[in-house]
Formats: structure tokens, C-alpha cells, sequence
């Protein structure tokens, strides 16, 4: 057909194969009526299941590590959420087979989520796959997921969900595309983390028929049905000059003119440390230690055991940069032993810092963690407050930092218009700043990361966005402090030399994104970069924006 359709690009490369379609979802089982004396039995198989499931979630998340196995953790605790199994118990005690059970308990469950708030409702997919996973494993038939191939093929889906994505081998899938999420989806996080291409959000990417030729361009959005040879190879031409490109360009981040701005990685524990050691990371930007959390939903992990992980991660950075945001809880991270269960709103409730303020208990004994663990390393260890509003919550945690006897820089997260209307005023309390574009994104345009309908203002040119950035980044400057960046926008390799254009002082990302932000950066100086930026804010539409900075930088 020659035909190219357009999506929204979430990693980087290029991606040439044969259509493969997810596994088909669970039908719904027959209502099937049993009798009292089988109830019992029903029960237990329903146990079981619930049970089976949730040991292979977090089997998976083990194999998977880092960000995919907080993921998959969380999914495993939805699987055995007390309040849904009893529903289903009692719909099997009057009357519901084992399997149909589960269907009915979980399309309540999905009907409450879904009307929750647009956090929550972004974790219907997730529960979906639960229940299919379950539902499956009644009836006997094959569990829905990722298709068997002897061939590489690039998948295709409406959504996939995270049991899926984290365990994705690289060496049969070339890439995918999906219908549904966004560029902050739990979807594109991963496939960033595994360095798979990928383009979500594309308008009729399940139609497209099963054994089609098709070649994705992760870093544009690009998919090309039935692509020319032609094409092909000036596609994998271009992939093949910017590997090239990559492998020439190494040292600390920079642009061509001896600018220096720290490339940093965004991790989650410490199977991401690697990685990021790999890939040349200055250090970490972004340590989200509410992975560690996650373990159990029920009690914070002991002083001891943070002490342990923290200090592993420090370890593997002399000399280096650790950024560590504390626990950043609520809202579709939620904490049994920490945050409200029933907030209409949770993005808009008590999450974040305010939850933290109101555990003061949490609060200390993680900072004081981080204080044991960094005794006697050489490391430049910074400490950041996720979801701060105004001065008072910077103030409220600096002094917090300051009572647990941390040696650290205190900073605080940008995820809240306000805090970049006010930065100024924050940084009379704090060091740093670090602006977290995936939030701020949703918390300025009202659109939920987690929903596809709503993508194009999770887009991180949107020139509001950018002047947000800038905001804050005259803030800091002005204050002589720094404001580096740690959303998914420091990803993107184009975009990395607008924020450096804006004042941003570092950039922090999954660490497969280094070298292209490395490469990208030392191309360019910092004038060009400063005018891109400006061309960039002076537009009206992401679209604009990006096509206006492409332009400044490529000489046109």
C-alpha cells in the first residue's frame, strides 16, 4: 500500500517486520449455575487461581527487574486485593462458577476504577489483564499475552499491559504499536528501558492485517505499511548512520561549544544500575525509591533494609551525582499503610510530599536511611521532595532533612504549576529543583498520562509546557541554583537541546536514551540551542513547536 500512518514515537530506532497481533482476550465464560454442595470447590479453585497468577506476575517482575517489577508487583497485589476476593467468594456462594465469579467480581471492581478519577482509570487495563490471566487459567486455555514466532515480527495491540512489556525478548520483537497509552504510559516507560522501538497511540493500529510488512520509527511516530524496498533501506540507512553516530560520541554530556550539561539516568532500584553504569550516566537523576516500598503495601521496609539498598546504589557512583526522590506515594501508587482509600480524586488528593508530611514517622525514618548510607562515600548525594506545591512544603521538608541529620542537598520536585509560577520563592528553602515533565504535563493540561485519548497534551512540546520549564529554570538561575530535568522529556534527543536552550542545567532519563541525547547535544552549541528554544515557545501547537526547533538546529 506505500501508506504511512502517525502515532505518537515513545523510543528510539527503527523497526522493519511482519505483523504479529497480541493473543486474543478471555471470552466471558458461560453464566453457569452451580449447586451449594460445589461452592466450596468453586472457592478453592478460585483461590488458587488468584493465588497462581500473582506468584507468575511476581515471577516476572524478578526476571524483569527495576521499573518493570514494581509494575508487575502492583499488579500482583490488585490480583489478591482482599475486598475483590471476597465479592467473588460471595458470588460464588450463590450460585457463580469459580470462573464466572472472577468475570462478574472484576467487572464491578473495573466499573468502580473507572469512574474513580482519571488515575485510576488509567489502571483498567491493568486489571483486565489480571482477569484474563485468572479467567484463563480456570477454563484450562492458553493465557493471553505475547504470540509464539520462530520469526521476529513487531507486535501489535490495543494496549499491552506490563506483563507483558517487561518480559518482551528484543531478539523476536523488533518493535510495536499500539492503539491506546502515551508517551508516559507504563508501556512506553519500558519499552525505553529495553531499548525496543515503539509507537503508541495510533488510530487503527489493530486493523492492520496479520502478516503485513510494516516499519516503525520509534523517534518519529512514523509506521509505513508495506513499505517500499526503497524505503527499507533508506529507513535502515538512517537507523544505521545514527548507530554510527553514537558509538563516535562519548564522555560527559555537552554541546559542541563546551556547554556541559550532565547526562544523569532515571532508575528504580538497583537491577537498573547497570544499565546506567553502561551507558555512560554521570550519575542518577532520578533514584524513585518507592519501588522499594512496594514490596509490601502494608508497612514501610525497615531502616535497615533501606540502609542496604540505598547505599548499594550510592556505591555504584564515586564521584558521582545521586539524586534520591523519597517515597512518592498515592494517587496509582497507592500504600495500604500511607494513603487515604477512599479519595474521590486521588491525583488531586493527598499524595507525594503531603502524604509524607502527614507520616512524619515515614518521612524520618527514610531520610535518616539515606543519612546511614551515605556515610563515608564520596558521593554528592541530593534528596528531592516529589509534589511540592509552594515554599511552606519546601520549607516543611528541608527542615524534616535537616532534624534526620542528612549531609545532602535538599531539593524539590516541579510537578505543580504553581511550584514553577513560584520557583523563586521555593528556592529560599531548598538547593535544586527538578522539574518532573511528566506530571507537570498532566497537572497543566488536565490530561491523565495513562489515557490515550488524551496524548497530545501529554506531548512534551506543548509550548505551555516549555514555558514552564523556562520558568523555572530563570527561577534557579536567577536564585544561582540549578534546575535540572527528570521527566520522559529528557529523552528526547531534539528536545534535550531545547530544554539546555531554555537553562535547564541537567538531564535525567532512562539510561537507553543517553547516547542519543549525547550525540544529539554535541551537534549543536549553545546559541543554537538557546534560538531553538525560542522558536520553539514562540508557537502555538506541539506540532509547531518541535518543527520550529527542528528547523533552528538543522541549519534551515
Amino acid at each position: 500500500m506505500g501508506t504511512t500512518l502517525r502515532g505518537v514515537g515513545v523510543s528510539h530506532g527503527v523497526a522493519i517486520g511482519e505483523v504479529r497481533h497480541m493473543g486474543t482476550t478471555v471470552l466471558e465464560p458461560p453464566a453457569k449455575q452451580i449447586g451449594p454442595e460445589e461452592a466450596e470447590r468453586e472457592q478453592a479453585r478460585a483461590r488458587q487461581a488468584v493465588d497462581a497468577v500473582a506468584a507468575d506476575l511476581n515471577a516476572r517482575g524478578n526476571l524483569a527487574g527495576g521499573e518493570a517489577q514494581a509494575v508487575l508487583e502492583a499488579q500482583a497485589m490488585m490480583a489478591q486485593d482482599p475486598d475483590l476476593l471476597a465479592d467473588v467468594e460471595r458470588r460464588i456462594a450463590v450460585g457463580s462458577s469459580a470462573e464466572r465469579g472472577v468475570y462478574d467480581a472484576f467487572a464491578s471492581y473495573r466499573a468502580l476504577l473507572a469512574n474513580a478519577g482519571e488515575y485510576l482509570a488509567g489502571r483498567v487495563a491493568d486489571l483486565d489483564d489480571v482477569r484474563n490471566r485468572i479467567v484463563a487459567r480456570l477454563l484450562g486455555v492458553p493465557m493471553p499475552g505475547v504470540p509464539d514466532s520462530d520469526e521476529p515480527y513487531v507486535l501489535i495491540a490495543r494496549d499491552l499491559a506490563p506483563a507483558d512489556t517487561a518480559l518482551l525478548d528484543p531478539t523476536l520483537v523488533l518493535g510495536f504499536v499500539t492503539e491506546e497509552g502515551g508517551p508516559t504510559s507504563h508501556s512506553a516507560i519500558l519499552a525505553r528501558a529495553l531499548g525496543v522501538p515503539a509507537v503508541v497511540a495510533l488510530p487503527g493500529a489493530v486493523e492492520l492485517a496479520e502478516g503485513t510488512l510494516i516499519a516503525v520509527d520509534g523517534s518519529t511516530g512514523e509506521v509505513h505499511v508495506e513499505p517500499s524496498a526503497e524505503r527499507q533501506a533508506e529507513l535502515e540507512e538512517a537507523a544505521a548512520a545514527r548507530k554510527a553516530a553514537l558509538s563516535g560520541v562519548t564522555g560527559p554530556g555537552a554541546t559542541s561549544d563546551g556547554h556541559k550539561v550532565p547526562l544523569l539516568a532515571n532508575i528504580g532500584g538497583l537491577s537498573d544500575v547497570q544499565a546506567a553504569v553502561e551507558a555512560g550516566a554521570e550519575g542518577v537523576g532520578l533514584f524513585r525509591t518507592e519501588f522499594l516500598f512496594l514490596d509490601d503495601s502494608e508497612r514501610a521496609p525497615s531502616e535497615d533494609k533501606q540502609v542496604e539498598v540505598y547505599r548499594s546504589v550510592l556505591e555504584a557512583f564515586p564521584e558521582g551525582r545521586v539524586v534520591v526522590r523519597v517515597l512518592d506515594a498515592g494517587a496509582d501508587k497507592p500504600l495500604a499503610f500511607l494513603t487515604p482509600a477512599d479519595e474521590p480524586n486521588p491525583a488531586l488528593g493527598v499524595r507525594g510530599l503531603r502524604s509524607l508530611l502527614d507520616h512524619p514517622d515515614v518521612l524520618r525514618t527514610q531520610l535518616t536511611a539515606l543519612a546511614r548510607a551515605a556515610e563515608g562515600l564520596p558521593v554528592y548525594l541530593e534528596v528531592m521532595a516529589p509534589m511540592v506545591a509552594d515554599r511552606a512544603d519546601a520549607k516543611a521538608f528541608a527542615d524534616a532533612c535537616r532534624a534526620a541529620g542528612l549531609h545532602a542537598k535538599f531539593g524539590a520536585m516541579v510537578e505543580i504549576p504553581s511550584a514553577a509560577l513560584r520557583a523563586r520563592s521555593i528556592l529560599q528553602e531548598v538547593e535544586f529543583l527538578s522539574l518532573g515533565t511528566n506530571d507537570l504535563a498532566q497537572y497543566t493540561f488536565a490530561a491523565d498520562r495513562q489515557v490515550g485519548a488524551v496524548a497530545r497534551w501529554q506531548d512534551p512540546w506543548q509550548p505551555a509546557l516549555l514555558d514552564l520549564v523556562a520558568l523555572s529554570a530563570e527561577g534557579a538561575k536567577a536564585e544561582g541554583k540549578s534546575c535540572g530535568v527528570c521527566g520522559e522529556a529528557a529523552s528526547d534527543p531534539l528536545l534535550a537541546c531545547v530544554l539546555t536552550g531554555l537553562g535547564v542545567t541537567s538531564l535525567s532519563m532512562g539510561s537507553a536514551s543517553i547516547p542519543y541525547v549525547r550525540a544529539t547535544l554535541a551537534k549543536h552549541t549553545l546559541a543554537q540551542c538557546e534560538r531553538a528554544a525560542s522558536a520553539a515557545r514562540a508557537a502555538d501547537s506541539a506540532e509547531g513547536a518541535k518543527a520550529a526547533a527542528q528547523a533552528v538546529l538543522s541549519g534551515e
